[in-house]
């Protein structure tokens, strides 16, 4: 099955040409129009163009479109639901039209991190494991729930992909989702700069004169600055404590971490696979704790198990 697929940021949206288990071809596109989805579409119509030329392939060649998207999907009315201050033109978008008017494709959309954990499912880390949980460590801190080898879903789309939004403090900062201490509100990219500025003594420490960001935070820990280690070490461990909670409330026996913290993955994997081992109450066993291999490929890799899975519900239904 060859599908165009798209794996669609806050800032840029990366179009790629997918056949079953492959990536055949990618393009970055930078997205304009102010934060408008409608304005961005057709820079990324343009996007597609350019990769079937260069693979020498028609619109007809393909199955159809896939989307990932940084928000709530209802992937059965195939439109956006809700997209907490991203693209928020997208609800009131019909996608399924874009696609037949532009590529004559039908298409599929499913939140961005269910796609990255399908991905993972289909052709890397979590492979060959159907009871899975996904969290990917960026801007913000997305997640995903694979049971019996199908997506967790729910009536309302929201099942299995706020586990960002697990509380890790009763007395924390307001999240972007509106609830009080989120593990996102504490320790993802978008709350780190406010995590550090609040530390003790952070005026006299490396990272004062730095843009804040992981980046500089994991440098400034390996030059052995007190707050740097102090903030990290606290990033960790509320990782580490939304893994048990992700544990517990999903039942998976591998756990898989990726998204672009995971450039420093290994210190976060050891951390959290020990965490975890003496935290959890798993009789059964141990669960693992991995990081993806697909790195910003896994989106766009769940393209297929998405359309597959689908198809699957809908012959069920009838």
């Amino acid at each position: 099955m060859k599908v165009l697929s798209l794996d669609l940021g806050g800032t840029h949206a990366k179009c790629g040409i997918v056949e079953d288990g492959k990536l055949l071809r990618s393009q970055v596109v930078q997205i304009q129009g102010d934060g408008k989805l409608g304005a961005a579409l057709p820079t990324v119509t343009q996007g597609f163009a350019n990769l079937c030329q260069l693979e020498h392939l028609q619109f007809s060649d393909f199955y159809g479109v896939v989307i990932g998207f940084c928000g709530l999907v209802n992937r059965e009315a195939r439109r956006v639901v809700s997209t907490n201050f991203k693209y928020e033109d997208a609800p009131n978008l019909d996608l399924q039209a874009w696609a037949l008017q532009q590529f004559g494709l039908p298409l599929w959309i499913e939140n961005d991190a269910r796609m990255a954990l399908l991905g993972e499912w289909y052709a890397g880390a979590a492979k060959g494991n159907d009871d899975v949980v996904m969290v990917t460590l960026g801007t913000g801190i997305g997640g995903a729930a694979l049971m019996g080898g199908r997506l967790l879903i729910g009536k309302h789309s929201q099942a299995g992909c706020l586990g960002g939004h697990f509380p890790m403090r009763v007395d924390g900062e307001r999240c972007s989702c509106g609830a009080i201490g989120c593990a996102e509100s504490e320790v993802a990219g978008w709350s780190l700069p406010r995590t550090c500025g609040k530390w003790p003594q952070f005026e006299s420490s490396m990272l004062a004169g730095e843009e804040i960001n992981f980046k500089s935070l994991f440098r400034c820990a390996d030059a052995g600055d007190a707050v740097a280690l102090g903030v990290l070490n606290y990033c960790l461990k509320v990782w580490a404590a939304n893994a048990v909670a992700l544990v517990h409330a999903y039942d998976p026996e591998v756990l898989v971490y990726g998204g672009g913290v995971m450039r420093s993955g290994d210190i976060i994997v050891n951390y959290v696979q020990d965490y975890v081992a003496r935290h959890t109450w798993t009789p059964w066993g141990a669960v693992r704790v991995r990081a993806a291999l697909l790195g910003e490929d896994a989106g766009l890799l769940g393209a297929v198990p998405l359309i597959q899975e689908c198809e699957r519900s809908s012959t069920n239904v009838r």
